[in-house]
């Protein structure tokens, strides 16, 4: 890439799961890379070699952030639902009230791009199966909630100063990339909690409600690879226009069983998984599967990881490779 070509980001939160992919993508695409992470939720070693990193707050961006920035990929969320329920105004002044700061300091520092981090949760418990961007927003959380209030202060910073910004609201991101995988602590997703039993870290794996109207009894959920995801970002980096907030999902339009995860990691791992029959959990849907053909239309997106069997694969290469660490 020539330096005309080569460009300069500041990734929020680029020491997490998904933003730790995400940096490695921009910099193996020839751009320079500044990861702003506090540490309070991502790790040091998900930084990539040869990106440039800040310890400090989002907060604080305008310390950082100046005309020599071409985007901000913005990434530095608390995102644990349960938690944002009984502890709120964490989820307000991090994930609002940075955000609003982090626009200030893109503002005044003339940076105009920004591809921002969503979720499928500020859509709540849709009625519809196929998920589209014209659903109603309901939240049925104060994580989603968050994220829905930033999804409108950046319609806002839009319209009034024209930024350039895509919002991409994932569904149940999962899998790993070479180095960089999920490394949550507490963590709530289901496959590395599936691959913890495979490792003998727990003893079993809960399966909440087995009654639903599914094929076998079980949630059916829309899983992303984390690189596909990484994919869209830079896509969504080309396709934003000055004055438009463009909203995106992503998905692969088609879902697995709780079931289906597990049967999965079972064949990949070679590992009995047993299960525990537990209640179902209020607020869960049936099915959750995104349609993302805004986003094929609009970003030229394609997912090309959707195979279940490949996602668990390289989450447990992951899952091993830290284990021996």
């Amino acid at each position: 890439m020539s330096n005309a070509q080569q460009k300069k980001y500041l990734v929020t939160g680029g020491a997490g799961y998904v933003g730790s992919v995400v940096a490695a993508h921009l910099l193996e695409a020839g751009h320079r890379v500044t990861v702003l992470d506090d540490l309070s939720t991502g790790h040091r070693a998900g930084v990539p070699e040869g990106a440039e990193f800040i310890e400090g707050r989002i907060q604080d961006a305008a310390k950082w952030l100046d005309h020599s920035y071409d985007g901000v990929l913005h990434f530095a969320a608390f995102s644990q639902v349960g938690e944002s329920v009984v502890n709120p105004e964490k989820y307000w002044v991090n994930n609002v009230g940075g955000t609003t700061d982090l626009l200030a300091a893109m503002r005044d520092a003339g940076v105009r791009t920004l591809v921002f981090s969503s979720t499928a949760a500020t859509y709540g418990e849709p009625d519809q199966v196929l998920i589209t961007e014209d659903l109603p927003t309901a939240p049925t959380n104060p994580y989603g909630a968050s994220k829905l209030a930033v999804d409108h202060m950046i319609s806002g910073e839009c319209a009034a100063h024209g930024l350039a910004a895509v919002s991409l609201r994932y569904f149940n991101v999962a899998g790993a990339y070479g180095a960089y995988g999920e490394r949550h602590d507490p963590e709530s997703h289901l496959i590395p909690l599936v691959l913890q039993v495979a490792q003998g870290r727990r003893e079993a794996i809960s399966v909440f409600g087995d009654d639903y109207a599914t094929p076998d009894g079980t949630c059916v959920r829309d899983y992303i690879h984390v690189a596909d995801l990484a994919d869209a970002h830079l896509l969504a980096l080309g396709a934003a226009s000055s004055g438009e907030h463009l909203i995106c999902n992503l998905g692969n339009g088609n879902g697995f069983s709780v079931r289906e995860v597990i049967e999965t990691v079972r064949q990949v791992t070679g590992h009995p998984i047993p299960e525990i029959a537990a209640p179902r959990r209020g607020g869960d849907p049936a099915v959750l599967v995104a349609s993302a053909e805004r986003a094929k239309e609009r970003l030229g997106w394609r997912p090309t990881r959707a195979d279940l069997a490949g996602i668990v694969a390289d989450a447990w290469e992951f899952a091993q490779r830290r284990e021996s660490q």
